[in-house]
């Protein structure tokens, strides 16, 4: 039986994550990269599919986890009848990515404790198995590229079944360590690195960059969380922030909503860049912005919804028939054939997010304007075609209302660069046509017997991403269109509080019905509520929604609320955005109401 979705924590170097269990498994990692093919992949299928188990040998009585103050080292304590030990798990932060530590640590902290491991090594998604030898001691597997080492006083042997296996016990005061390191196959060797050193290493550098946050208050715990989770799916080299260190975690179990999220979105540009600037993590967000720049370099009529952790477009989406998925749910993609969409919001994703650094003060980039200028030549050309919207429709093209909204705010932060950073355009030309597009979305998008925007021109369908609209400035929160839509939201798009992207009904996306209540959404409305004076009824929610990340601080995208379960590629940056933009929101009006208070 599957484990969980929140029963797992993530473990990462800025290279690759690792998924593990609150079993001691070890059940995803892909490596060196977060796109490679995974060495253990019993997460989308059963154990000889990889995976990597420490454990007492015998009965568990009681087990608990946390990470090790502000850091990403998972630390998971089991209790059993003859004592008590802690697994200590973390990926060691490393320059490069030319060898990738992965160490576990059994630490004794009472009586002695017999222990097992099960070691499962499989490359090419849980397809591939190894040659395995011993060298320096200790099973060292090769498949084509990939090499492993593991390093460990622990005696392990090879079974019949192609798994790796070993006994030990652990007394209180001891630390058993075990180090697999990854490495090409072409390479004559690796270094190996004390794992305590490592680990000493590795926590202060957590604690220190951790430490650069300047948001306080109520909230700070799940602040801190979250940037921690975005540091670990942040890949170093490129400063690019994939979606999730998953695929094909289902939106609905059983469903066939299974997507690679190993990517980067130009969608995640501009609430990334928030987070990241307004609590003082600076110099993420100019490699953020820089690997913007890079990836989506060239024409605009060539540019993606996504890119590869280096700005690569070619991102083929396959099936991995030998795989049978979370819970059976199948296919298992990899790949993701979205990115050959055309959504007209990324343009206006990415010139907000280029004015939002100005915004910010960081430091410019000599080609930055003049990009921006060629995306809104192109745009001009281009706006009033139907797309797949920000939800990636894999049905017919249609003119999906956010898709407007964001060409409207395009080419509002032109002109807004125009007025406040001298910047050169044709700014005329632009006020004429952001008139036109709005009064295009006012006479098309808007039902005035309802008193709501829809999803699309012409639709009866309401879309959550409406609830960004006074976000985005494209109507003042006391606008009665606001409070409308958000009415009508609460009428028709709410599961138990929590909010759907839009109407789960045959033909909707052209894809079967059925997913979760989609977390971001209702953190937008949280942020919504609260721009419209309903600010308790906001901190309520932001309270509910912080109750559903797992005993770790995590969040997946979506959650079953008749389950109660998390649902979705996991841990997901876009949940852990919205965490911090809404906690530093709230926090800010808060701020400002008291300011009004004591002034009055």
């Amino acid at each position: 039986m599957s484990v969980r979705i929140e029963d797992y924590g993530i473990i990462g170097n800025t290279y690759a994550a690792a998924l593990v269990s609150r079993d001691g498994s070890i059940d995803w990692l892909c490596l060196p990269r977060f796109d490679s093919e995974s060495v253990f992949a019993a997460l989308l299928g059963e154990p000889k599919h990889g995976r990597w188990l420490i454990e007492p040998a015998g009965p568990v009585a009681q087990r608990s986890r946390r990470y090790r103050g502000e850091t990403g080292i998972l630390e998971t304590e089991f209790e059993t009848e003859e004592g008590c030990v802690t697994l200590i798990d973390f990926m060691a932060l490393a320059e490069s990515e030319d060898q990738v530590d992965l160490i576990r640590l059994v630490r004794g902290d009472r009586g002695r404790v017999r222990m097992r491991t099960e070691l499962i090594m499989r490359f090419d998604y849980g397809r591939g198995i190894p040659w395995v030898r011993q060298h320096f001691g200790g099973p060292h597997a090769v498949a084509g590229p990939n090499a492993l080492q593991f390093i460990t006083p622990v005696e392990l042997r090879g079974t019949p079944e192609m798994t790796t296996i070993g006994e030990f016990t652990v007394a209180a005061g001891e630390i058993v360590p075990f180090t697999m390191s990854w490495y090409p196959s072409h390479h004559h060797g690796f270094r190996y690195r004390d794992p305590h050193e490592r680990l000493l290493a590795t926590e202060t550098k957590w604690h220190d960059w951790a430490g650069h946050c300047t948001l306080q208050g109520q909230w700070r715990e799940a602040i801190v969380r979250s940037l921690i989770t975005l540091r670990m799916l942040t890949y170093h080299p490129t400063g690019g922030i994939i979606a999730a260190p998953t695929t094909s975690l289902p939106e609905w179990i059983g469903s066939v909503r299974n997507w690679d999220y190993r990517y980067c979105w130009i969608r995640d540009a501009t609430l990334t860049l928030y987070a990241l600037l307004s609590s003082g993590y600076r110099s993420e967000a100019r490699a953020w912005r820089e690997w913007l720049l890079r990836a989506a370099a060239g024409h605009p009529s060539e540019m993606q919804i996504m890119y590869g952790l280096a700005g690569e477009r070619r991102l083929t989406e396959y099936e991995i028939p030998w795989l049978p998925g979370y819970e059976n749910s199948c296919p298992v993609r990899i790949g993701n054939a979205a990115h050959q969409q055309l959504q007209l919001d990324v343009y206006g994703e990415l010139v907000d997010a280029l004015y939002t650094c100005r915004l910010y003060g960081l430091e410019s980039n000599p080609y930055a304007w003049d990009f921006t200028l060629k995306l809104l030549e192109y745009l001009e050309t281009i706006w009033q075609q139907p797309d797949q919207g920000m939800w990636e429709s894999r049905c017919e093209p249609r003119h999906f209302t956010f898709s407007k909204i964001m060409t409207w705010v395009a080419f509002d932060r032109a002109i807004k660069g125009v007025e406040k950073f001298g910047l050169k355009g044709p700014r005329a030309r632009w006020e004429k046509l952001r008139a036109k597009i709005a009064a295009q979305i006012f006479d098309k998008a808007y039902d005035r017997e309802r008193n709501t925007f829809v999803q699309y021109y012409g639709a009866q369908d309401l879309d959550a991403s409406l609830l960004l609209i006074p976000q985005l400035g494209f109507l003042p929160p006391e606008d009665p269109r606001v409070h409308g839509t958000v009415a009508a939201i609460e009428r028709e798009l709410l599961q138990d509080g929590f909010v759907c992207r839009y109407p789960s009904r045959p033909g909707a996306d052209g894809l079967p019905p059925g997913e979760g209540v989609f977390l971001a959404c209702s953190f937008w409305m949280a942020n919504t509520l609260a721009r419209i004076g309903r600010h308790d009824e906001a901190c309520a929610l932001f309270e509910r929604l912080l109750d559903l990340r797992n005993d770790l601080g995590l969040l997946s995208e979506e959650y079953d609320p008749v389950a109660k379960r998390l649902l979705g590629n996991f841990p997901q940056a876009f949940s852990h955005t919205a965490i911090i933009n809404t906690a530093a929101h709230l926090a800010e009006l808060e701020t400002a109401s008291a300011a009004r208070g004591n002034h009055d």
